[in-house]
């Protein structure tokens, strides 16, 4: 299976449960999280960037946004189908479109959200 690697922030409550649910998807151990918030954690760009967009590095290649989340769901089996289906072109624009959406009003749910004990 391949090997991906996730940038997602720790700050984030929202994030934070969708990481988590991540986690539980992945039972093959296929993806290698890394908390941007912590300090001493290695960042191939700088941290403001990585917080600002999903990030992911699948084969080699960094990715954000929708390819990045893409990426993700195809190294967990039961999300692969999706994944799969954004790398048609079309899709993944229509992914891209709803998560810079998803992005405007980020800040909002993130309030709406409780903070979640860290335990990833």
């Amino acid at each position: 299976m391949t090997q991906v690697t996730v940038w997602y922030d720790g700050a984030c409550p929202l994030c934070l449960r969708e990481i988590a649910l991540m986690r539980r998807l992945d039972k093959g151990h296929a993806i290698e999280f890394i908390d941007v918030a912590q300090p001493d954690s290695v960042c191939p760009l700088d941290r403001q960037e990585l917080l600002l967009r999903f990030h992911a590095k699948e084969n080699g290649i960094l990715l954000s946004g929708a390819a990045a989340f893409a990426a993700m769901w195809r190294a967990i089996p039961f999300l692969r189908p999706l994944g799969l289906m954004a790398k048609n072109k079309w899709v993944l624009v229509a992914l891209e479109w709803l998560y810079l959406r998803f992005l405007r009003i980020r800040p909002k749910l993130q309030s709406m959200v409780s903070p979640v004990e860290k335990k990833i």
